[in-house]
């Protein structure tokens, strides 16, 4: 099975749906004859033709909205926000157009775009460049939102995100493009090209929405992760000897409750790490769901490891940054409580 970066595979991605559906077309700024920031559209221009892959005004608003309308007409929209730090200009349309479409017009109608966006820090992008904004769409009913955490995962959701009838977010953490990122900002990276998710098999396949994946047994604390924090969760079980069950949840919209609840129904313990800022963040939205769903299970508070209350900084991107040492003590505090 040939090995990938996150990068090629969801370039692979658009690639396979583009060539199954007529009806699929690739635009945002530069993606066309530059292939995008991070080159994720590389191609597909040259392939497929201007009318199928093509640049787009600096109008993230423009983006998303000619999206909409392309859906409504019957295309299939695959549009690029080049950070998700720009996507607040189109905030009103995926928030009152795309996500109320299906709703508003009583099923006449559906939405059927995914918008991909680079996500969260790691690369001295400063606050501008680094932000994790997932817990802003995940509040709004009629969206789906995806946090692919390996290029095999990132295949697979994005050709189902495409496939959905319904607005999908899909965020890429750019810090593992390149390579899974165990937070040790100070030792080389694993490139995919030497890591098991690395692997991306030919033509169509999907993952499903909602499914959450367990990328570590255990049977001390459930941790809940997504994104880059799955592999700064690992390396924090590693470090600390703890036997940590890791859920990488994949998908924060639709939710994988089940597989949260069976997990620590059976640990009795939970961890929720994320990147983005701590209040109001998604892992609130988890821990409250934790303690309604596994309250007699429980035999201590669920603790949330996140970013901190403030704007991404660029000169101490390693302190805001939730590595290993911050999780690792989560994970020993719960265990002593």
């Amino acid at each position: 099975m040939p090995r990938r970066t996150m990068i090629e595979a969801i370039r692979d991605a658009m690639d396979v749906s583009m060539g199954r559906d007529e009806r699929v077309v690739v635009f945002g700024e530069d993606v066309g004859f530059f292939g995008g920031v991070f080159r994720c559209t590389q191609g597909l221009q040259a392939k497929y033709g201007k009318s199928r892959c093509f640049d787009a005004p600096i109008s993230e608003a423009g983006i998303v909205g000619a999206a909409i309308g392309m859906a409504a007409y019957g295309l299939k929209p695959c549009v690029e926000v080049q950070f998700a730090d720009y996507v607040y200009p189109a905030y009103d349309q995926i928030v009152s157009e795309a996500a109320r479409l299906r709703y508003r017009s009583n099923g006449d109608f559906t939405c059927p775009i995914v918008v991909r966006m680079p996500t969260g820090g790691g690369i001295f992008g400063g606050q501008t460049h680094s932000q994790s904004p997932e817990a802003l769409f995940t509040h709004v009913s009629g969206l789906k939102v995806i946090v692919p955490s390996n290029p095999a995962d990132a295949k697979g959701l994005l050709i189902a995100a495409i496939e959905d009838p319904d607005p999908v977010i899909f965020l890429e953490p750019k810090r593992l493009y390149n390579g899974p990122f165990d937070g040790h900002h100070d030792r080389p990276v694993t490139p995919w090209s030497k890591h098991d998710l690395g692997e991306v098999a030919d033509g169509h396949y999907t993952v499903p929405l909602g499914k959450a994946a367990i990328r570590r047994q255990g049977a001390a604390v459930t941790v809940l992760a997504y994104g880059t924090m799955v592999y700064v969760a690992e390396a924090a079980a590693a470090e600390t000897g703890i036997d940590a069950e890791i859920i990488d949840l994949r998908t924060l919209l639709p939710l994988d409750l089940e597989t949260i609840v069976a997990s620590v129904t059976k640990t009795g313990r939970c961890v929720v790490v994320h990147e983005a800022t701590l209040t109001s963040g998604f892992g609130a939205e988890l821990s409250a769901l934790v303690q309604e769903h596994c309250f007699y299970h429980l035999e201590a508070p669920v603790v949330r490891v996140a970013g901190w209350d403030t704007p991404y900084p660029h000169a101490q991107e390693w302190d805001y940054f939730p590595g290993p040492a911050r999780v690792g003590r989560a994970l020993v505090e719960t265990l002593e409580a």
